[in-house]
């Protein structure tokens, strides 16, 4: 089966942090444009703070090497995630994590600064990168227990025929006719005690 919202949520954060990594290197718009699409209005007079190379740089890094890990996930949910879920788990752990990380030190850095408004901005990011986790995990439990009833369920029928296989060949030795296989021919040997 495939894992149709784990895909969509991890292009969905892919594409916005590498977004937000493309506005903050962009010459005209810069941090204060990244936080602008947040949905942070920055004063015109912290922007000289803002564009410091100090500051774009490594937080540009840091928002892309989120979206890159992002976009690991959504490869492993097309590629690997029937093969190994445990490995698909703990890229997108790791992707979430960090994405987390960087939400939290644009809030640090922000409030360092005084920029207002920043909190709630980041809640709600934050807010939805848990609910996105969330998701994920759900979607992903549902495809194992799916797999996991059809793998009880053939194992089940599987017990059952051999189960009614056996029975049919004990009766038939009871009884003393020979024991006829799926195949029409006499099952067992009709040799006895070695001769």
């Amino acid at each position: 089966m495939r894992h149709i919202l784990t895909s969509f949520l991890a292009l969905h954060w892919a594409l916005v942090f590498a977004l937000l990594a493309f506005i903050c290197v962009d010459g005209n718009r810069g941090v204060a444009g990244a936080l602008g699409v947040l949905g942070v209005v920055v004063e015109n007079t912290r922007l000289t703070d803002l564009d410091n190379a100090a500051v774009v740089a490594p937080l540009a890094i840091a928002l892309l090497v989120v979206a890159v890990l992002f976009c690991w996930v959504f490869v492993e949910s097309l590629v690997n995630a029937a093969a190994s879920p445990d490995g698909a788990d703990s890229v997108a752990r790791t992707a979430f994590i960090s994405a987390s990380a960087v939400l939290s030190l644009i809030l640090i850095g922000g409030a360092a600064r005084g920029i207002n408004g920043l909190f709630l901005v980041v809640a709600v990011q934050l807010a939805a990168l848990l609910a996105s986790y969330v998701a994920m995990l759900a979607e992903r439990r549902s495809v194992f227990a799916v797999v996991v009833s059809r793998e009880a369920e053939s194992r089940a029928t599987a017990h059952a025929m051999a189960k009614g296989a056996a029975h049919g060949s004990l009766l038939s030795r009871i009884s003393g006719r020979p024991d006829i296989g799926p195949s029409g021919r006499r099952g067992g040997s009709s040799r006895r005690d070695g001769h």
